[in-house]
């Protein structure tokens, strides 16, 4: 099967932005969008239901990929769209059809007041156990989002894209989530925003006063230890423009943070072969549930 930008797609808002999202980044690619409805049978005293039953589940889940796949040809030109309809658990099926996909995309709620993300069970579930790019999409998420906006101040997707932010742990740097937000960034023609946190020395903690050159000599070594890892990266794409920001402080807030201002957020999760639990990550799972901006999820050994 040939690679695909694949979308679970349920009808909800979210799952109509993400298909719009991945019909976006399908374009970019240069790939087919696969739409993938998950029937999961209802039980059999529902079945009986005239309200309820199979033919009326069977109606509307015919209806709504069909109705999104026309809706994305339309607004989306020369991207090929097409529909799979699945029987079977939603979480177990999206994990098994990502296999075969370049990417997967999700939908998540959005988070009423606060901007971000609220990942259901399924979402989680999926993002701990696929191993190809997982992206979820947030509830409202529209292409003018994630560009600045024009010189009159109103949202445009005809602008320069936001930069694409990088969470990096320069103790465990990973080729495959680094390569992903360089290539992202690349094909956005847009700067790579590379964030990396790190703890204070313990006299911050305690409050105690040391000089001055004690104060910033972690900062630099930990900026010095950044701009290493980046180096054979910003040789190999010469072309995208690399902002380096290194800090003390909490991973995941300054990830959020940086979200407010990216087209795309990037951060990585160690993969574990344990069947059980959902193992995304404090940092991961806490800039899933709150970033304002599209979040890929790289998976590594």
């Amino acid at each position: 099967m040939s690679r695909t930008v694949t979308v679970g797609l349920d009808g909800s808002s979210e799952s109509r932005a993400a298909a719009e999202w991945a019909a976006r980044e399908a374009k970019l690619r240069g790939l087919a969008v696969r739409l993938v409805h998950v029937w999961e049978p209802v039980p059999e005293p529902m079945a009986q239901a005239p309200l309820l039953g199979v033919e009326t589940q069977q109606h509307w889940s015919e209806r709504i990929p069909r109705e999104a796949a026309e809706g994305l040809r339309l607004r989306h030109p020369g991207v090929d769209v097409t529909v799979d309809h699945v029987d079977g658990r939603p979480g177990e099926v999206l994990t098994r059809v990502a296999q075969d996909a370049e990417l997967l995309v999700l939908g998540s709620r959005g988070l009423s007041g606060l901007g971000g993300f609220l990942v259901g069970s399924v979402g989680q579930d999926v993002v701990a156990h696929t191993e190809v790019p997982v992206v979820l999409v947030r509830a409202g998420e529209q292409a003018a989002d994630e560009h600045d906006m024009d010189p009159a101040g109103i949202p445009s997707a005809a602008t320069r894209f936001r930069p694409v932010v990088l969470g990096l742990d320069t103790d465990s740097p990973d080729d495959t989530v680094i390569t992903f937000a360089f290539e992202e960034a690349a094909r956005r023609v847009t700067p790579l925003r590379v964030v990396h946190a790190w703890n204070p020395p313990p006299y911050f903690a305690y409050g105690l006063q040391a000089d001055s050159q004690l104060n910033t000599e972690p900062g630099k070594q930990e900026a010095a230890a950044l701009a290493e890892v980046l180096h054979r990266w910003k040789e190999k794409y010469p072309a995208v423009e690399v902002v380096e920001e290194s800090g003390w402080g909490s991973p995941a807030i300054r990830l959020v943070d940086a979200s407010r201002e990216a087209s795309l957020v990037v951060v990585g999760r160690r993969i574990r072969r344990s069947p059980l639990g959902t193992h995304i990550g404090p940092v991961t799972h806490a800039v899933l549930h709150h970033s304002t901006a599209p979040v890929a999820v790289i998976a590594h050994d």
